[in-house]
């Protein structure tokens, strides 16, 4: 939750959308617990899938650190504090509609613990994390804090959480949600964008959360929304603000006309020390003067030489001049102070507000178990491949082979990285070796290459499918668009087999630059063989014969040209020798009887020959 009274929809304006490789080569710390409870119930909801947790962990650690090229930092939950122990509480009772009035009230320094059924799921996915050699931190208290924390010391590049209360612990960059089937998956919000959009700070965050409520304190002051918090913290700086909420809270201290707000305020300023009699104004044409001067003499205001007096004033006329844009600038900042005095009213009938352990637990940056000198230990493994797949059968119930096909990716990034560094093995998973890069796949926008791993037939014992040498090599240069409907982060790519003269093949997607920095001399041979492919089947088009080229083109569905449908002039008509004695024959005749018509004609005049010919 973090912030209450949608305070992510304040923010949502200013979020970023980013691409496919956003996080490729960066660290992020992720709140183990989010994953758990957001997917633990869509899945629920989707299907009956066997411990939903465990699954979705699985994939999506898999796919984040090879499809994404990130490192993850995984962060859970500590022991709550009591304040968090009490919203907890409260809110299973909103949630169930039961009264608040019979809530129990824990004892100071009392805490509770969550239910047993969701740290037995904690537990298990940090088992699993752990034999995928990801590192997993434990925080004092809340993830997000730790999260944000590692985001704020620089440790972590940005933070994976929906607890908008992370801006609050520190955090400068938090990926709120991935969108799937997107070229732009990432919803990332930055927190200097939040400042340059919304002009608050970090204390100003802080104060809008104490207002409308959050994790520790879901009542908030009652009456008081975002728009209004968001309106009222920025009449104060960044420095003042938080003393003087505790000074309007403990009643020292109430806004009253004349009080100074923020240097910002247009409300405060020297044109509103004191104020002055407002000069008569006219009643026909509304400026200032008297309406019987005006009917002998028009005003400077309405001087027109259509003759003398004024114009009469239109409908909802203002009158511009310095009494009057001085009456309705008091006006509009009595009103403003009117309205600060109500807001620090309801703050002053909230007992005990504002919380300093709530606002010192904000300001803290002390969320996890390590020294602020030597920072946290975060380091990445190899995963324990035999202890991970007894993990998953005995859990998930699933095949061993199902699981190293799934692990695959994540195994073959590893690899490029450590060949990339010259400490790899010779062989990725003590089975395959590089062989090529097959072709180029384009994917949600962003391109990747198709390796070629290569396996001896004598090491599996037979092949799964028959590929013959044709099939193998036509598709080597091609660039492949594929945009799939399923989760990018929910589930992982098959990949593919091939085998040819008795030897196996596995094609995977890696990223280019990875591939390249791995085996630069591999990549430079498959790019020249694929420019002299392209020219030598430019050079076959440009080649073609002029009659076989329209003939090409018809074939291939383009358009035609419009002179291929329609002539572009008449075809004159070739007459026979039997035909040339009749057609003269006519034309004389025709010649004679026009000579007759018009010598008949021609007794007549114009407008009798129109009348002969319309009239009858």
């Amino acid at each position: 939750m973090g912030v209450g009274g949608h305070f992510w929809d304040l923010l949502k304006p200013h979020a970023r959308r980013e691409g496919f490789d956003y996080l490729r080569n960066k660290r992020v710390a992720v709140d183990l617990s989010f994953w758990i409870v957001q997917h633990e119930t869509a899945i629920r909801k989707r299907s009956f899938a066997r411990n939903p947790h465990l699954r979705l962990t699985f994939f999506r650690t898999v796919n984040l650190f090879s499809k994404f090229g990130a490192f993850p930092t995984f962060v859970v939950d500590g022991t709550p504090s009591p304040l968090k122990s009490q919203a907890r509480i409260q809110r299973f009772f909103q949630a169930s509609g039961l009264d608040l009035s019979s809530l129990p009230v824990p004892e100071d320094g009392v805490l509770v613990e969550r239910n047993g059924a969701f740290r037995k799921c904690v537990k298990e996915c940090v088992e699993l994390l752990e034999l995928l050699g990801m590192p997993v931190l434990e925080a004092r208290g809340e993830a997000e804090a730790l999260c944000a924390q590692l985001n704020y010391e620089g440790h972590v590049d940005a933070c994976i959480t929906a607890d908008s209360d992370a801006f609050l612990f520190g955090a400068s960059c938090v990926i709120k949600c991935i969108h799937p089937n997107s070229r732009e998956p990432f919803e990332c919000y930055h927190f200097s964008d939040i400042e340059d959009g919304l002009g608050l700070r970090r204390n100003h965050l802080i104060a809008i959360a104490l207002l409308v409520g959050n994790d520790h304190d879901l009542r908030g002051v009652q009456g008081i929304g975002v728009d209004t918090a968001l309106r009222f913290v920025k009449t104060f700086s960044e420095e003042e603000i938080l003393n003087s909420l505790k000074e309007i809270g403990n009643g020292e201290k109430l806004l009253c006309e004349g009080d100074a707000g923020s240097a910002d305020d247009p409300l405060h300023g020297s044109d509103s020390i004191s104020p002055k009699p407002r000069p008569s104004h006219c009643s026909f044409c509304g400026h200032p003067g008297s309406k019987r001067d005006h009917f002998k003499f028009s005003c400077a205001d309405c001087i027109t030489g259509d003759g003398p007096g004024c114009l009469k004033k239109p409908y909802k006329f203002k009158c511009d001049c310095s009494s009057c844009n001085m009456d309705r600038k008091r006006k509009e900042q009595k009103k403003h102070e009117s309205w600060r005095i109500k807001v620090c009213e309801r703050i002053t009938l909230e007992p005990k507000f504002p919380n300093d352990e709530i606002i010192k637990m904000y300001l803290s940056n002390n969320h996890g178990y390590f020294d602020g000198s030597s920072g946290p230990h975060i380091s990445w493994d190899r995963p324990r491949s035999e202890m991970l797949v007894d993990f998953l059968a005995f859990h998930q119930h699933w095949e061993p082979s199902f699981i190293r096909q799934k692990l695959l990716p994540m195994m073959s990034t590893i690899y490029l990285r450590d060949m990339a560094t010259n400490t790899a093995d010779e062989l990725l998973c003590d089975q395959y070796e590089f062989d090529s890069v097959h072709r180029v796949k384009t994917r949600y926008g962003y391109q990747l290459f198709v390796v070629k791993w290569k396996k001896a037939a004598h090491m599996t014992g037979g092949a799964v499918c028959e590929i013959s040498d044709d099939l193998a090599g036509s598709r080597q240069h091609e660039v492949i668009d594929v945009d799939d409907q399923d989760d990018i982060l929910e589930e992982s790519e098959v990949p593919q087999i091939q085998a040819v003269d008795g030897t196996w093949f596995l094609l995977t997607d890696e990223d280019i630059e990875l591939v390249t920095a791995a085996f630069p001399e591999e990549v430079d041979r498959f790019l020249k063989e694929k420019e002299l492919k392209e020219s030598k089947r430019g050079k076959s088009v440009s080649s073609t014969p002029e009659g076989t080229e329209s003939e090409l083109t018809k074939s291939k569905g383009v358009q035609l040209s419009i002179t291929e449908f329609y002539r572009s002039t008449k075809v004159l008509y070739q007459a026979k020798p039997a035909d040339d004695i009749v057609n003269d024959s006519k034309s004389f005749r025709d010649a004679s009887s026009k000579k007759r018509s018009a010598g008949s004609s021609s007794k007549f005049s114009k407008s009798v020959r129109r009348r002969l010919l319309f009239d009858s």
